[in-house]
Parts: C-alpha cells; structure tokens; sequence
C-alpha cells in the first residue's frame, strides 16, 4: 500500500450510496479509485458492508415466485458493467489498480484530447447520466474559474492543484458542489492529473469556454 498523507475524504454520504449500489457507475469509478489508496474511507466503507449485512439477516423470509431465480440472473446479466470494487494499488503506477483495470492500462493508453491551453482530457464510458473524465493539466497551469450545476468528484492520480479551498495532493478527492465555484492551478514541478465526475455541465465564467463546452463535453 502506497504511503501518502490524505487531507481530503469521501463524504458518507457517497460510501453509503456506494455501498448501496445506488451510485452511478461514474462516482463509482472515483470512489473505488480513492478507496484503494485511502485506509480511512476503505475502513468506513468496511463498516458499511457490515451494517447492511446485519440488516439483511434481519430481514423477514418470505416465499418466492420458482422463476425468481432466473429473473434475478437475467437482470445482473442485463445491468451496466460496474468499476470493479478491486481495492488494491499497482507499484510504481500513476492508476490505481481500480481505474487501471477500467482503461486497461496505465497514462500512456488515454486517449487524450486537448482543449486548450497544453490541457488535455479523456471521457471514460460510463452508463448512466453522469460523466467520468481524466485531465492532464500541465504543472503551473489553470483550470477556467467555473462552479457547479451539480455534484463533482475529483481525485488526484499525479501532481497536485490549489483552489480557492485548499491544496489537493495524489489521493485527496475534492466534493464540488453548487455552493463551489473555484480556480484549480496545478502545482508547479509536476503536471496534474486527475479523475473527474460530474452528473451536470459545469458553469464556465468567462466566454470563450462557455464557447467550447460542448464540444468537449465539459
């Protein structure tokens, strides 16, 4: 296990929709990304599972139709693949094992595109209405001020960025919400990258990326 000095945790109220499957699959890629570097939130999350289990013991028998076996099965079968609850770190790599697993590989097999300014990023796949993106931001670079027509999660794979708020290192998840609105700058000495999600465009303050926005898909 990597040894980092985290500052900044997933809120409860994530794990709990995490642990209860209720996540989209784009939060729950950044969660099972966070998790595997964080004992603090693997730990809550442990409690978690435990706790619904309990409650699941608790849960009264009840009879069920014969079919219900194979409904069950062709529902799994049908459902969105899910980022896997993997919560374990790859030596000397920049993904975690979970976003590893997911992009099949490590930075150099992104697909990135640029949007400005040496600013990259990739859009992962993800069902759902929520959006999961990598970014590459050079070191010393700025990120557009923006704030948040919803919930953005965003974690730091390499490097580090500052905002309004505080300073986000490799592992530290910041909880954007619509009371946020910010300026990250990566860090000089090394670029930035990072895992993003978000369930609704961000809300860009100046024109020209407002002008851009959809064709990145920001």
């Amino acid at each position: 296990m990597e040894e980092l000095s985290l500052k900044h945790h997933l809120p409860d109220a994530i794990l709990t929709a995490y642990a209860g499957g209720t996540l989209p699959e784009a939060f729950s890629l950044v969660v099972a990304t966070h998790v595997s570097l964080c004992d603090e939130c693997r730990a809550a999350l442990a409690s978690l599972d435990a706790v619904g289990g309990a409650l699941l013991e608790d849960i009264p028998k009840a009879d069920v139709d014969e079919n219900a076996l194979a409904a069950t099965m062709a529902r799994i079968m049908a459902a969105p693949p899910q980022p896997p609850r993997t919560f374990r770190t790859q030596a000397a790599s920049i993904f975690p094992a979970p976003l590893a697993e997911y992009v099949k590989g490590g930075p150099e097999k992104v697909r990135w595109r640029g949007v400005g300014a040496g600013v990259k990023q990739a859009i992962l796949p993800c069902a759902g209405d929520a959006t999961a993106r990598l970014l590459y931001i050079p070191a010393g670079a700025a990120m557009p001020d923006h704030s948040h027509r919803g919930l953005e999660l965003t974690m730091v794979l390499q490097g580090a960025f500052s905002d309004e708020v505080d300073r986000f290192a490799r592992g530290d998840v910041e909880v954007g919400t619509e009371d946020l609105s910010h300026t990250p700058v990566a860090e000089a000495g090394e670029d930035c990258i990072c895992l993003a999600a978000t369930d609704a465009p961000l809300k860009f303050k100046r024109l020209l990326p407002r002008l851009a926005q959809p064709f990145f898909g920001i």
